[in-house]
């Protein structure tokens, strides 16, 4: 990892390249970030900086957290997050990462936590077919079908797909363009979509697998 930085999900839009084509943009404020702490192989094993994103009041933080920005003379922010980039010698505790550390056309991934839609059935979260509305299929429309053979193996097969907590987990997309920056905004544009709603949290960095 080369870069990255944390930023918050505003919602789709579209926009128009040079030849008229409609392209599908997330809109994301990407930070500014300020380097929160600095971790280093002779102190903790391996490189990594930890930015912090979004003000926050200092009554709505820990005093845990508190004296961790004081010492690295910053205000409170709402959120942290390691990055292990591959070169951290250009940042230091209290510098800032702004969006324009990425250029229009880079290919990066985006992790999110996805919409929660709680407790949900198997045509929902597995897109099971449904049977037939009519008499005589009895009330299992909606059911999820077999559980499996009852002489062997005489159990339910490890992953069964069946009703359960669909949503509000980790994903990240991987090889997003990104389409336009906006650095006066802290806005960076990314073609297709991304995981969660708006306001939520998101972690960009350049893509792994490019």
């Amino acid at each position: 990892m080369k870069k990255g930085i944390i930023g918050k999900k505003l919602g789709m839009t579209q926009i128009f390249d040079e030849k008229g084509n409609v392209i599908p943009v997330t809109l994301i404020e990407a930070g500014p970030c300020a380097v929160a702490q600095k971790k280093t192989v002779e102190n903790d094993g391996y490189e990594a900086v930890q930015l912090a994103f979004e003000d926050v009041s200092k009554k709505n933080v820990t005093k845990a957290r508190l004296g961790h920005f004081e010492k690295a003379g910053i205000t409170p922010k709402r959120h942290l997050k390691e990055f292990r980039l591959d070169d951290c010698s250009a940042l230091n505790v209290g510098s800032v990462v702004t969006v324009d550390t990425f250029a229009q056309g880079d290919k990066v991934d985006i992790t999110g936590i996805t919409k929660g839609r709680g407790y949900s059935g198997c045509v929902k979260r597995w897109g099971h077919k449904i049977l037939r509305m009519t008499h005589g299929t009895g009330p299992v429309h909606r059911q999820c079908g077999s559980m499996g053979p009852i002489s062997d193996p005489s159990r339910v097969y490890k992953n069964k797909k069946m009703a359960g907590q669909y949503g509000n987990e980790q994903v990240t997309i991987l090889n997003l363009v990104a389409v336009k920056i906006d650095a006066e905004k802290n806005l960076i544009a990314v073609k297709g979509a991304v995981p969660g709603a708006k306001g939520g949290i998101v972690f960009i960095r350049d893509s792994v697998k490019a």
